[in-house]
Parts: structure tokens; sequence; C-alpha cells
């Protein structure tokens, strides 16, 4: 009988465990379409271009360039480097 107890507690714990993982997995995915950003627009690093200029001449909200050039490295741009202009996250 003690088993029998054991083993549904095991049992439930392990539901458990699985609908958390599945849970977290699944609220990551929530509006995010297929999670990788699509760009319509590219545009070529100029000398001396700094993400901040490229935010600034394309009017775009710096949380959505980021996220539409999402390995971006602002601290090692180079000359004619594409950078997404336009698109969606």
């Amino acid at each position: 009988m003690a088993l029998a107890m054991s083993n549904n507690k095991v049992a439930m714990l392990l539901v458990l465990c699985l609908f958390l993982i599945f849970s977290s997995i699944e609220s990551r995915q929530l509006g995010t379409g297929n999670g990788k950003p699509s760009c319509d627009f590219t545009y070529a690093v100029k000398p001396a271009d700094t993400c901040a200029d490229v935010i600034e001449d394309f009017a775009l909200d710096s949380d959505f360039f980021f996220s539409i050039n999402p390995n971006i490295n602002c601290d090692a741009l180079f000359v004619d480097q594409w950078l997404c202009v336009s698109g969606s996250a």
C-alpha cells in the first residue's frame, strides 16, 4: 500500500514538472510568430556609422531595431555590414 502511494506521488510530480516545462516553452512562443525576424529593407553601414545613427536616420524605435537585428554588436559595426531597417520581429 505504501509503495502504491509513493508511486502516485512520483507520477503526480512528473506530471507537474512536464506541465511547468511545456507552459514555460509555450509562453516564450506567444506573439513571436515563428520566432525569427523578417527583414523587408536593409541598409549598408557607412564609415563612422553607429547603431544610434541608423536608428535616428530611419526614425526607428531602438527596441524594434534590436528585435529585427537580434545578433548585432553595436561596438563592432563594419563598413558594408547589412542592417535590417524595416521588417517584423
